[in-house]
């Protein structure tokens, strides 16, 4: 039988881009390492999460111009308190316990990385929030 770490490194996303040398911060080491390819796992999970939140909050992001629409997206993630926790949640519960107790080492500044890297996911998706059909009927 796996333990939860091998089965959570496994199913995990490899970025063969990402650099990694000797001279990184740790943070820097642990964005690269770790967050960015959970985030990558898990973006169909956050631009449906995304797709819920445009819903919950009465579609107004499809009426907006797309520089609104940008400044949408970022305000969400980093004014709305409990969407960002939603999303810091869907992205830590992917950490292994040995990442974790790196993570909470700095989790401020891990937490800013974190959204940042959301945010520029869900800015270069954002052509795939467009508005639904029963919308563009009403």
């Amino acid at each position: 039988m796996t333990s939860r770490t091998e089965d959570l490194l496994a199913i995990r996303t490899q970025i063969l881009s990402a650099k990694i040398n000797d001279n990184m911060s740790s943070d820097e080491l642990f964005q690269n390492t770790t967050l960015r390819p959970v985030i990558k796992m898990q973006h169909d999970l956050l631009i449906a999460v995304f797709r819920n939140y445009i819903a919950k909050h009465k579609n107004v992001f499809y009426e907006l111009s797309l520089e609104k629409q940008l400044a949408y997206i970022e305000n969400s993630i980093h004014k709305d308190m409990k969407f960002r926790n939603s999303l810091k949640g869907m992205i830590i519960g992917q950490f292994t316990v040995e990442e974790y107790d790196l993570y909470i080492k700095n989790s401020s500044a891990l937490n800013k990385r974190m959204m940042n890297i959301v945010k520029e996911r869900l800015i270069d998706s954002i052509q795939v929030f467009e508005k639904p059909e029963i919308l563009k009927a009403v």
